[in-house]
């Protein structure tokens, strides 16, 4: 196993053992150091070889013994014996909004509760209102959260299917016989969530391709082994399938697998009207066979410039491909810098320093603070006192960084009837203010609106924090009236942050691609609280093309000089 996947079964080690009602301290070890092994970014392998695991905060030496364990055999009979012991159904239910270990414990010593099913039954029959500790609401908000599960059924965020996805090129991509591969599916058009894993490849002797592909040690279950395509199930519940086309096919097919169903349909009726059928196997006609190379060679054989995947959703790309009016789509490398990360100032992992040349090394021109305000205590918010010697520490890092620059902002909570959580006369004193909803989630839509258009009125908050506070696959949005958010950042020249967490990826690309076309402007924040998620930038640039947004639509790709300029200009808003 590598890092991230001990990372995984620690964390269910610690989950696991907060079920069986073991105290804090322990269950903490085991989710400390899960996320310690998440940041880590050096040779796993090395550490592990020369026992120096026990060198990494949060990893003690019975740890490193599990660990180590676990890199070298795969295995650790500890967790096996205590999967064992916990239903399955368990950890299911931790899926459920506002359902924690000691509550689904709760549920499962008094009413024997052991799986979603039972766990809606028990709803139904108002068992569960009449528990201590739970009530009517909690009840309500259990069948709105089974509801939820229901909706996004079994998937996966994009940077775990990405990571499997990823092992899985690299093991067949210099496979003897393979002639071209890639990942193809939801995952290659940068979706959020991802159903399962579609792995293309050509190649005249897929015999012991699929031999390898259903050995291969990741997989846990064959479901179907054909002539043309292999099915499996990996280790962690992600369905994975293999297809093997001939190189000449192999075009088609990448375009056909990668999708989506609406893109195909208008594709395929395009083709007819040229007189032509497309499929994963050719582009063909009465009398003739186009032959491509490469998946342009289909869209100029139809009249359309080449058309990214990440557009490839049926919404607009066809008509703008034929009129060569696609955008030139953002990307990584036209960022220079980013502004919601988190130091250990308030809840993040690394010190100041590190996380600034973290982001230095990344190759940016700046880097963003925006360390949380004092209300949120449970994420140690900065009082105004710790605010001035955070600032004295950045004095003296932009001194010595030259012209690297740190800029010095706030994610300043957005309090429930809309106020700010720092005074105006400090406000004024940062660069800029990402305001942010954390607290008082469950508030009416007409008053989570009201809250929003307040801070948003404010002439010092520069950018609003991840729009709709949902988490993917474990919290759906607030109530929210969107649209009314999103003409009033327009109004008061707000930027919208895209936030992109893999867990949030907040806003989305379809309300990106309409806030744009009313005239937003944006900014993608990583909110980074380590910095080895400062990478996770690349998933935010990924919403942004899925929202047809170019370089010119991102505060970022602004350079270090020209953002410094729009700051004295735009006195807190930053406009352009």
């Amino acid at each position: 196993m590598d890092a991230h996947e001990i990372a995984k079964v620690l964390s269910e080690m610690g989950t696991l053992l907060e079920l069986q009602g073991e105290n804090a301290f322990r269950c903490n070890a085991y989710h400390n150091a899960a996320r310690a092994l998440e940041q880590f970014t050096g040779n796993f392998a090395e550490w592990v070889e020369q026992h120096r695991l026990a060198e990494i905060p949060g990893i003690g030496k019975t740890l490193q013994e599990k660990i180590t364990t676990l890199a070298k055999t795969g295995r650790l009979q500890e967790f096996e014996e205590l999967k064992a012991t916990i239903p399955e159904g368990l950890l299911q239910m931790l899926r459920i909004p506002g359902l924690g270990p000691k509550k689904v414990k709760a549920l499962f010593d008094t009413l024997h509760v052991d799986s979603l099913d039972k766990l809606k039954a028990a709803c139904e029959k108002d068992q569960i209102a009449k528990l201590k500790g739970f009530g009517v609401k909690t009840q309500q908000k259990i069948l709105e959260g089974l509801a939820f599960i229901e909706t996004v059924g079994q998937r996966y965020l994009i940077s775990e299917a990405e990571e499997m996805g990823q092992q899985l090129v690299d093991a067949f991509a210099h496979f003897p016989g393979v002639q071209r591969l890639s990942l193809c599916g939801s995952l290659r058009r940068r979706k959020e969530t991802v159903g399962d894993l579609d792995l293309l490849v050509s190649s005249s002797d897929p015999g012991p391709l699929f031999k390898a592909f259903t050995e291969h040690p990741k997989v846990a279950k064959v479901l179907a082994h054909g002539e043309t395509r292999a099915s499996v199930v990996l280790h962690n519940g992600l369905q994975a399938d293999l297809r093997v086309v001939s190189d000449e096919q192999y075009p088609f097919a990448l375009h056909y697998f990668t999708g989506s169903k609406e893109h195909n349909i208008q594709m395929r009726a395009r083709a007819q009207a040229h007189g032509l059928k497309l499929n994963e196997y050719g582009l063909v006609g009465a009398n003739k066979s186009v032959a491509c190379r490469e998946e342009a060679d289909i869209f100029k054989a139809l009249g359309l410039d080449d058309i990214p995947p990440e557009l490839r959703e049926g919404t607009g790309e066809m008509e703008a491909a034929e009129r060569h009016e696609l955008p030139k789509l953002i990307c990584t490398q036209d960022l220079h810098g980013v502004f919601h990360c988190h130091t250990d100032w308030s809840d993040g992992i690394d010190t100041l320093e590190a996380m600034v040349l973290g982001a230095k090394a990344m190759g940016w021109q700046y880097f963003g603070i925006g360390d949380h305000s004092p209300s949120l205590k449970v994420a140690n918010g900065l009082s105004p006192e710790r605010v001035q010697e955070q600032w004295r520490q950045i004095d003296a890092l932009n001194q010595r960084l030259k012209p690297f620059h740190v800029f010095k902002g706030t994610e300043c909570d957005i309090l429930p009837d809309g106020s700010l959580d720092y005074d105006d006369e400090w406000l004024e004193q940062f660069d800029y203010v990402v305001a942010s909803v954390h607290t008082h989630m469950t508030q009416k839509k007409e008053e989570m609106t009201r809250r929003i258009l307040r801070a948003l009125e404010h002439p010092r908050v520069t950018m609003l924090g991840h729009p709709t506070g949902r988490l993917l696959l474990k919290r759906d949005s607030y109530a929210l009236d969107l649209e009314a958010v999103l003409e009033a950042a327009v109004r008061h020249r707000t930027l919208i942050e895209i936030n992109a967490h893999p867990a949030r990826l907040d806003l989305d690309w379809v309300h990106v691609k309409k806030a744009k076309q009313m005239g937003a402007r944006f900014v993608i924040n990583p909110d980074a609280h380590a910095v080895a998620e400062l990478k996770l930038t690349r998933f935010g640039v990924d919403v942004a093309r899925r929202g047809w947004l170019t370089a010119e639509d991102v505060l970022n790709t602004k350079s270090l000089h020209g953002l410094q300029s729009a700051m004295k200009k735009g006195k807190g808003k930053i406009w352009w």
